[in-house]
């Protein structure tokens, strides 16, 4: 359900796709000779205080194949940029990037003192210890809704992707299993607010407003406009239903929006069957039924309230959850898209 959205409303994800991405495929294809550079051994790092090493190999990734998966899980993960805001999830990525640092250190070392393996000190380079970090968020507060149920009790949820491309990360190299665990600890610790760790490790507000006013007009993005591509060999039929299921849509987003801004502070429920009828019910009538049929009020739908309580867990108000869940006559993901979208 994110994969429609784009890149709007999430400039840091988006400089966290372009750069380092495009620096991979620079030193992979034209600058091979400045690899050194960037790789990440820890070796050298505590025996010839090679501390630069802790911020060049732990940026950029020498496997492309790494670059490309973590790309496109920094892409579903954009959805806690927009979720908790540049700042906030910026502060996210630094606290586990530094935490995973020193989880890193303590992995390598029981492995050579237990094992006697010294090779697990050269490690993956790349920004991937945050991007396992933030499988934690996800994991806690993203809600898992089936789609297809295939094999018996085996079933395949909005998450199940997110999930095969962490494992294919996890798989793909030697020692990337030791920064996956530093990752995943590092984010349980930000996430759990343990040891007060967000309270130390955080962006500024002087620095957050430096950057949104130097970078943020340079990778933000603007709101998608237009009409969906109707794909090809379409008949005109279906053309017409997937063109009417866009302006239906369409009108939900500015009414939801519309609704929540001029909501009193006291609260009041919006009848959202009274605000927008659907326009497929519409069609087929003339003017004059169509606006006697708005005239007339609608039962308010009845919402699941297993579904208020997940978009509850999310960090939405109950009053919100209720107006998403009616607009949308209980589609999780689409009212998931209208909180996080407004």
């Amino acid at each position: 359900m994110w994969t429609s959205l784009g890149v709007n409303k999430a400039p840091l994800s988006k400089s966290l796709l372009l750069v380092p991405s495009a620096l991979s495929l620079l030193l992979a294809l034209l600058l091979p000779h400045c690899q050194k550079f960037f790789v990440y051994d820890l070796h050298a790092v505590k025996h010839d205080f090679q501390i630069w090493r802790l911020i060049c190999g732990r940026i950029i990734c020498l496997d492309l194949k790494d670059t490309f998966c973590s790309s496109l899980l920094i892409y579903n993960f954009r959805i806690f940029e927009r979720r908790y805001g540049s700042r906030k999830f910026a502060s996210f990525l630094l606290g586990s990037w530094v935490l995973s640092a020193l989880f890193d250190f303590i992995l390598v070392e029981v492995m050579q003192y237990s094992f006697g393996i010294t090779a697990a000190s050269n490690l993956p380079s790349g920004f991937l210890a945050p991007v396992f970090a933030l499988f934690v968020p996800f994991y806690c507060s993203i809600p898992r809704v089936q789609v297809a149920q295939i094999l018996g009790p085996l079933s395949i949820t909005n998450k199940t992707l997110i999930y095969i491309l962490g494992l294919q990360l996890f798989t793909s190299g030697s020692y990337i299993w030791i920064v996956a665990i530093s990752g995943l600890i590092s984010g349980m610790c930000y996430n759990s607010k343990m040891f007060q760790v967000h309270r130390v490790l955080h962006i500024p507000s002087w620095m957050a407003k430096f950057f949104s006013w130097t970078l943020e007009p340079i990778f933000s993005s603007s709101e998608p406009t237009g009409e969906a591509r109707i794909g090809m060999g379409a008949t005109v039929d279906i053309q017409r239903q997937q063109r009417m299921e866009l302006l239906d849509r369409q009108l939900m987003f500015s009414q939801f929006a519309q609704g929540r801004q001029q909501r009193q502070p006291q609260g009041g429920m919006i009848n959202w069957n009274r605000l927008f009828p659907p326009l497929r019910q519409q069609r087929n009538v003339n003017y004059q039924d169509g606006r006697r049929s708005e005239q007339a009020a609608s039962p308010p739908l009845e919402v699941s309230e297993e579904q208020v309580a997940r978009l509850m867990e999310m960090g939405f108000s109950r009053g919100d959850a209720l107006e998403a869940l009616r607009a949308s006559n209980n589609d999780l993901n689409v009212a998931t898209n209208f909180l996080l979208q407004h």
